[in-house]
């Protein structure tokens, strides 16, 4: 039986069980199918619904190459998360990267102890250090918000709603961009939020930064460039549809001060946050470290 695929040679894997930690790239990429966007070219005005997987429209568009298949960017998946994890510049688009790591239901159940021994690992990589002053924070020092780093035509919330939620409509005459309507299975509540773009029921569902700004500002983000953080700003990784409430309640806190009452999501919450860090050199605190490590201990890992 063939191993672990071999990560590029640029890679610095940790010591001890190596494997896992490619495993554990591959574990964010265990997602159920996204629905694919269309084409501008071809595009008709008309309201469009779509469905997890299928795409129905008032008149059929052409489907040109620029939105492939769920397929064709889940075979890639795996490099395309360890060239993330490894590079310092550049940003990925949403729709190259896989939805969230939780199937529809919000349950976020299935993690396996492989993927905790993994992320273990690569929270072994991470520095612990103390909290650096909040000093000079603002948004702006991380571009502005929702850009279309991608350059697909669509920004970024919008590009995150399309893959977190099902049976989504789009406003006619935005290429089919701007979501209307659509459910979410959310992570965070393990609960299902129907979403309705409008004044006062937008903020229901909102994209949360797993790891907060303000958070990686005090820990190491200060010293990145305005053009990588903008890149960690809109990094899909990075980015969750979830219930609006439990976001706010969340605030900028890290694994230390908030974890997702859905307690069956918290080892995949970890393992993000932990791969997010990692990717953008940040570091990470005492407290924060004790959090997640006891958190993946009772995924299956050791709590080393």
């Amino acid at each position: 039986m063939p191993g672990p695929p071999r990560p590029p040679a640029a890679v610095v894997l940790p010591l001890g069980r190596a494997p896992h930690s490619v495993r554990m790239y591959e574990a964010l990429l265990r997602v159920a199918p996204r629905p694919e966007r269309l084409s501008p070219v071809g595009s008709t005005n008309a309201k469009t619904t779509r469905h997890r997987g299928t795409t129905s429209l008032n008149r059929a568009p052409s489907l040109p190459g620029r939105w492939t298949k769920s397929a064709d960017w889940i075979k890639g998946g795996v490099a395309a998360a360890v060239i993330l994890a490894t590079t310092a510049c550049g940003s990925i688009s949403a729709m190259q990267q896989p939805p969230s790591d939780v199937q529809p239901g919000g349950t976020g159940q299935g993690f396996s102890r492989a993927e905790a021994l993994a992320a273990e690992d690569l929270l072994a990589t991470l520095p612990v250090k103390g909290r650096a002053p909040k000093t000079g924070y603002d948004r702006t020092e991380f571009g502005p918000a929702w850009a279309d780093t991608d350059n697909n035509g669509c920004d970024t919330r919008n590009d995150i709603l399309a893959r977190d939620l099902t049976a989504t409509t789009t406003k006619a005459g935005t290429r089919n961009c701007v979501i209307l309507t659509g459910r979410l299975a959310d992570p965070y509540t393990a609960t299902t939020i129907s979403f309705r773009r409008g004044a006062d029921t937008s903020s229901e569902v909102q994209i949360d930064h797993v790891v907060a700004l303000s958070d990686a500002w005090q820990k190491g983000a200060q010293q990145l460039t305005k053009a990588r953080r903008t890149a960690f700003a809109n990094d899909p990784r990075n980015l969750l549809a979830v219930s609006g409430p439990a976001n706010q309640k969340k605030g900028d806190g890290d694994a230390a001060t908030w974890l997702p009452g859905n307690k069956a999501y918290r080892c995949a919450y970890v393992a993000r946050q932990i791969s997010v860090k990692s990717a953008y050199k940040l570091w990470i605190t005492r407290a924060e470290h004790t959090a997640m490590s006891t958190v993946l201990a009772a995924c299956g890992g050791t709590s080393r």
